[in-house]
């Protein structure tokens, strides 16, 4: 039994041609480029120095807060900006290795003006020891 077509109603058939030659281009530039991907790259990593003496008592950092209204907190202490401002200059009259590492934790909230304050703040007291950690 054979099917007769209709040549006024539409073509229920798919033509795959087309999709088969977009794969087998594919196939041929996942070919070419897999063997460029597969290369080793060489890094040269530093090596840890073992003459470097780590100090036996580390500091312990101080805990700078910044809170949505731009408050500061020193450890947990309340302080205005010139209260702030006397800490950093307390912590600068100290040798570089002595000064211990200021941790700024600002609220998600706060504007970037109070972080860029302390910082600017900081850099003008030529301290160098500065990290960052999230609001606890």
């Amino acid at each position: 039994m054979a099917f007769t077509t209709n040549s006024s109603g539409p073509m229920s058939d798919i033509n795959v041609t087309p999709l088969v030659d977009v794969m087998l281009v594919l196939l041929i530039i996942f070919m070419i480029t897999a063997p460029v991907l597969a290369h080793k790259i060489k890094v040269d990593l530093p090596q840890p120095n073992p003459n470097v003496v780590n100090p036996p008592n580390p500091l312990e950092p101080i805990h700078l807060k910044i809170d949505q209204a731009g408050a500061f907190y020193w450890n947990d202490t309340p302080v205005d900006e010139p209260g702030l401002k006397a800490q950093l200059a307390v912590i600068a009259q100290r040798s570089e290795s002595d000064q211990p590492e200021i941790q700024i934790a600002a609220d998600d909230g706060a504007a970037y003006q109070y972080v860029a304050t302390v910082l600017s703040d900081a850099k003008s007291y030529n301290l160098v020891k500065i990290g960052f950690t999230e609001v606890q």
